[in-house]
């Protein structure tokens, strides 16, 4: 809130932009649809070597599946030189040929789904996205492997979309080699958000589930378990302490 209030410009995602827009009506504002992540970004940077300060807006964290790693990787390749903001003492100025950046901590999906699901992250998780846009399916599959036979809970980021259908039903697939298919699966649509939805199924159902890029998908490890309408993941106290 308080970034927003002081920057001279806005630049995000459409959707996200139309989130926040009774907020910044007063900004000018720069925005555009899926995939023009890099043009954004290279917008917010040419609005900073201009002398004006930008807040280039995201989902969840800005550092998780999220705009800030594109932000230092084009700084890079434009051989900028940044700095952190705590540098300068005030906010996204630009002093001489320097640009001070500052990353403001969010929410993620995996922590806002996990406390609505109950406690399925209390002890080692790994995340994986299963959007292959970006990154090769066979590095995708992998890291699934990896992380299903080291017994982790598994976060699911972007389980499927209108042009990726098959994506998921394959990492259960792959999931299913490891962990029994009574596993809890907590399913969360638009976290915290408008049209919000909850539920834990079971890892061998998982391919019904009624998913989009607004889930994020919870695959329990083996010491995953379902309490009532909660799922959670004990962190091991039971073994060396009396509980209950």
């Amino acid at each position: 809130m308080e970034v927003l209030s002081e920057v001279n410009t806005v630049v995000g995602y459409t959707t996200y932009i139309d989130l926040i827009r009774p907020l910044i009506d007063n900004k000018q504002i720069i925005s555009s649809g899926m995939t023009k992540e890099v043009e954004r970004v290279e917008s917010a940077i040419n609005v900073a070597l201009n002398g004006q300060s930008c807040a280039i807006v995201s989902s969840g964290d800005p550092g998780i599946y999220a705009m800030a790693g594109l932000v230092f990787d084009t700084c890079s390749a434009k051989r900028l030189h940044i700095a952190p903001l705590s540098d300068l003492g005030v906010r996204r100025q630009k002093q001489g040929d320097i640009l001070y950046v500052e990353i403001i901590p969010g929410i993620p999906a995996l922590c806002a789904g996990a406390a609505l699901l109950g406690a399925p992250l209390s002890h080692d998780f790994a995340v994986v996205s299963l959007s292959d846009l970006l990154t090769p399916w066979e590095i995708i599959e992998k890291r699934l492997v990896a992380a299903a036979r080291a017994d982790f809970a598994i976060v699911l980021y972007n389980p499927k979309s209108k042009k990726r259908t098959w994506q998921l039903e394959k990492a259960q697939q792959i999931i299913l080699k490891y962990r029994d298919k009574h596993t809890p699966v907590g399913i969360v649509v638009r976290a915290m958000r408008k049209r919000q939805h909850v539920e834990i199924i079971s890892l061998e159902n998982l391919h019904n589930a009624d998913v989009n890029m607004q889930t994020t998908v919870f695959v329990g490890s083996s010491t995953s378990r379902r309490y009532l309408d909660f799922m959670y993941t004990p962190r091991g106290y039971s073994g060396k302490y009396k509980i209950g």
